[in-house]
C-alpha cells in the first residue's frame, strides 16, 4: 500500500525512512538536514566512520531519536554527478533493496526527485510512484510505503498522480 500523508517526517512511526543524501552522506535538503538533526550526534558520528558511497548507494542505520527504527540514506547525488532521475531511481531500488534485506514492513520517505532542474514535478512523481507500484508488485517487504510530503501542493501532486497510476495499471 502507498500512503500520502502530510506530517512531520522525523516524528513518524515507521520501521524506516529514506534519507536523500550525496555521496559523502551530507544532506541534499532541509528535509534530510532535519531527519540527521532529529536522529542525533551518535548518527552523525556513525556516517562519518563510513565515509564516501557511489550515487545510487544505500546504507542503513539506526534511527537514533526519530520515530523510525532505521533510517536508509540513499545516495542521490555527488560532487562529480547532479542529482538526476537516473540517481534517484538507483538510489530508491537501492533503498527499497536495503529496507527489504532487513525485513522491514514500513518505510517512509520524503517526496524524492523534486530537485531543482532535475525533473518537471507531475514527471517526478509519477517516476517515484512507479517505483514503489513496481516494489509492491514483487510482494516483497516493505509493503506499506509511505510518501511523507510538507505542503498542500505536494499532497494534491502525488496523490493524483497515485491515481492516475493506479487507474492506469488497472486498465492495462
Amino acid at each position: 500500500m502507498i500512503r500520502i500523508s502530510r506530517e512531520a517526517i522525523v516524528d513518524i512511526r515507521v520501521e524506516g525512512v529514506l534519507r536523500p543524501v550525496r555521496s559523502d552522506l551530507t544532506p541534499v535538503n532541509a528535509t534530510s538536514r532535519d531527519l540527521a538533526a532529529a536522529a542525533g550526534d551518535e548518527l552523525q558520528e556513525r556516517l562519518l566512520r563510513l565515509g564516501a558511497l557511489p550515487s545510487g548507494g544505500a546504507v542503513v542505520t539506526p534511527g537514533g531519536n526519530l520515530g523510525a527504527d532505521f533510517v536508509i540514506h540513499v545516495v542521490v547525488m555527488s560532487e562529480e554527478e547532479p542529482q538526476t532521475e537516473a540517481s534517484v531511481r538507483r538510489a530508491v531500488e537501492n533503498g527499497l533493496r536495503r529496507a527489504s534485506d532487513i525485513g522491514l514492513e514500513s518505510l517512509a520517505m520524503p517526496p524524492l526527485g523534486l530537485g531543482v532542474g532535475v525533473a518537471e514535478p507531475e514527471d517526478a512523481a509519477r517516476a517515484l510512484l512507479g517505483l514503489l507500484l513496481d516494489h509492491l508488485d514483487k510482494k516483497s517487504p516493505p509493503l506499506d510505503l509511505r510518501i511523507v510530503v510538507s505542503s498542500e501542493y505536494e499532497s494534491d501532486l502525488f496523490t493524483q498522480a497515485l491515481e492516475e497510476l493506479e487507474r492506469e495499471r488497472r486498465q492495462a
